[in-house]
């Protein structure tokens, strides 16, 4: 049922966007043929004449449109009538390109106020996370680090936890023996592995049975991770070297070891990057009682397991009133907008690859388990967060979109006249089949990311 609610609540969206073309359009005497939800794309699930308005449902129901007669070559209505949409004033038809957007909103204000006055509260996006329990291997380094139940995470290596994920993303990214070590720490062990075996060059192949040394290995240094990956708005990216399958088994058989019998194939360089390849640490402070302590060096698993159960809380804001509702909604509504512009501007710089990407089907998939868990408030502000993505991503100039209609109003203002139908109708079904390619690759991204879901399980 959760899930049910979620997909009518994102099909209230499209049917949103396209009333606002609709009421526009109407509003300025233009006639509309055609009010369809999904895409023209397969057989058309349902299909009603209203008046002289086709009202239909489409298989393919990743979108929506409006079709006025100029969208028909076989029309009856005359070229030049006024219920055209081409024969309106380019302030008009701005307008109704823009009202889509301006309708996905105005919505968007609508579902977080209902949140925020049914609720009495909402997300701040700011997290206070707890050791609820210590839970680890008698020889886990967090039994010498001084953590105790209860205890407040405040930072790890510098950075502020006060994020959902941050301590999963520091554990998983500090993992032991990952395969991935620093040139520089390769450097400063393959100098202490010279200085005790000063017989050989760096690459050069050391003799069979012949014994090498080993130093105590430099420790990798801790990880920073910056707010944008922190916030999820950007990959973590490292400038390591991957370990060769070689150096890694020579990684394993190397460990708490003093000395190595070389089997005719090893190299001081080899040798080095096996030593570089372990645990980095992570560097904790946390508040118990009044008290700020910074604790001694965490390193995780090879899982990339620290071995405490956290408990992440929410800050909540507090809408218990009219005055509260409006501002807090509104202050809301901007964060979420410049977090989705800022997402957009990391997948343009490719900071965010396109197999991250994700659509519909996973968010009805999660908005559902958001409903079920914590309530219909949370699929309301889930929806009002698509809803300021459809907002930005139909205002983006591309054609097939509503801002790819704008940049061609733009264009005919600049020249004094519109393109040809020709041209424009081209481009557009290029774009528009580029579009079907990008649906296509964010929901299969989305059935593969729930797949492994359901495999993991």
């Amino acid at each position: 049922m959760a899930l049910i609610i979620m997909i009518l609540l994102v099909s209230i969206l499209i049917i949103v966007h396209e009333l606002g073309h609709f009421i526009a359009a109407r509003a300025f005497g233009i006639k509309v043929d055609k009010f369809g939800i999904g895409l023209p794309i397969g057989p058309t699930l349902y299909e009603k004449k209203i008046g002289d308005l086709t009202f239909l449902i489409h298989a393919f129901l990743f979108g929506g449109y409006v079709s006025f007669p100029d969208d028909d070559k076989d029309s009856d209505i005359p070229k030049d009538s006024p219920e055209r949409f081409g024969n309106k004033p380019a302030y008009q038809r701005f307008i109704v390109f823009i009202a889509g957007v301006g309708a996905n909103l105005i919505a968007a204000f609508v579902f977080v106020f209902l949140a925020a006055g049914i609720w009495g509260h909402l997300p701040s996006g700011t997290y206070q996370t707890y050791v609820k329990k210590i839970a680890a291997p008698k020889e886990a380094s967090i039994w010498k680090s001084g953590m105790q139940n209860g205890d407040k995470i405040l930072t790890i290596n510098g950075s502020k936890i006060d994020k959902e994920y941050a301590i999963y993303m520091y554990a998983q990214n500090s993992k032991a023996d990952d395969g991935r070590v620093s040139e520089n720490k390769v450097e400063k062990n393959y100098e202490n592995l010279k200085k005790i075996n000063v017989a050989f060059t760096k690459d050069e192949i050391i003799p069979k049975d012949i014994l090498v040394k080993l130093p105590e290995k430099v420790q990798e240094d801790p990880l920073h991770l910056s707010d944008n990956v922190l916030k999820g708005v950007e990959v973590y990216k490292d400038n390591e070297i991957k370990l060769t399958q070689k150096e890694i088994e020579l990684r394993n058989k190397i460990q708490g070891k003093t000395y190595i019998i070389s089997d005719g194939t090893l190299t001081l360089n080899e040798i080095a990057k096996a030593m570089s390849d372990g645990a980095k640490p992570l560097n904790i402070k946390v508040q118990r009682g009044d008290k700020i302590i910074d604790l001694n060096p965490i390193y995780p698993d090879k899982d990339g397991i620290m071995g405490i159960m956290p408990d992440i809380r929410e800050d909540l804001v507090e809408t218990k009133n009219l005055p509260s509702v409006i501002v807090q909604g509104t202050k809301y509504i901007y964060d979420q907008t410049a977090s989705m512009l800022l997402m957009f501007k990391q997948l343009f710089t490719g900071k965010i690859p396109a197999k991250n990407l994700h659509g519909v089907v996973l968010i009805a998939k999660l908005g559902g388990d958001m409903i079920a868990q914590d309530g219909l408030f949370r699929g309301f502000l889930l929806t009002a967060i698509i809803s300021i993505n459809l907002f930005i991503l139909n205002l983006l100039p591309i054609p097939a979109l509503d801002g790819g209609h704008i940049l061609f109003l733009i264009i005919e203002k600049i020249m004094g006249k519109p393109l040809s139908e020709d041209v424009v109708e081209k481009i557009s079904t290029v774009f528009f089949l580029l579009l079907i390619g990008l649906i296509i690759l964010v929901t299969f991204n989305d059935i593969l990311f729930l797949l492994k879901g359901f495999l993991a399980k």
